[in-house]
């Protein structure tokens, strides 16, 4: 067996933290429940992380990285706003009401008035999001491809805003509310804000 580097082991104890959160909650997790997740003893999660509080942090700044990061590389090889429009909705919703990564954001989003560097987090993530948005509608503008409603930031906003509503009844168990739906919903929106027919493959 391979002895693993630092940086290796840093990953599997955010991951381990990012399990543990969702089992014990934000503001329930203790560092003897990430040591039971990554299968070491606290001693060697200190070892790593001094401060359980800093893992706790990396470990929901990693999971937010698919609700912008992962979002602008999916998109960024595309020409056509309108596509690009349709992923960056669909791709910022839950795949399923126990889909881990929007179950920590929801953690996140219970202890953030609590905790201002959980804010700070969040407040960042919402910012890049509607930064996103807005670069999509300003560049399908531009194309002509868009005719836009009102000022692109506000778009932008409602749609952020759209995405986190519908992806909290999703993970809530809405009998009639999936990610389908849910993608339907908010492109119905965004249909009427860029006078664009948004079609999909379904």
């Amino acid at each position: 067996m391979t002895r693993k580097g630092r940086a290796d082991r840093r990953l599997d104890l955010i991951a381990a933290a990012h399990r543990a959160i969702i089992r014990h909650g934000t503001e329930g997790v203790h560092l003897n429940h990430v040591a039971e997740e990554a299968g070491l003893t606290s001693g060697a999660v200190l070892y790593h992380y001094p401060q359980l509080s800093e893992l706790l942090i990396d470990a929901h700044h990693s999971g937010l990285e698919r609700f912008y990061e992962q979002r602008l590389k999916r998109i960024s090889g595309m020409r056509d706003p309108a596509e690009k429009l349709i992923v960056t909705v669909r791709s910022g919703l839950p795949h399923g009401p126990d889909d881990p990564d929007v179950r920590l954001l929801n953690e996140l989003g219970g202890a953030a008035h609590r905790n201002r560097m959980y804010a700070l987090l969040l407040t960042t993530l919402y910012d890049r999001q509607v930064s996103l948005y807005q670069s999509i509608l300003e560049t399908g503008a531009a194309l002509g491809t868009f005719t836009l409603s009102c000022d692109s930031s506000i778009i932008a906003r409602n749609l952020v805003a759209l995405e986190d509503a519908y992806g909290y009844r999703i993970t809530a168990r809405h009998p009639v509310i999936g990610p389908d739906e849910a993608t339907e919903l908010i492109l119905e929106y965004a249909r009427t804000a860029t006078d664009h027919p948004l079609k999909t493959s379904h």
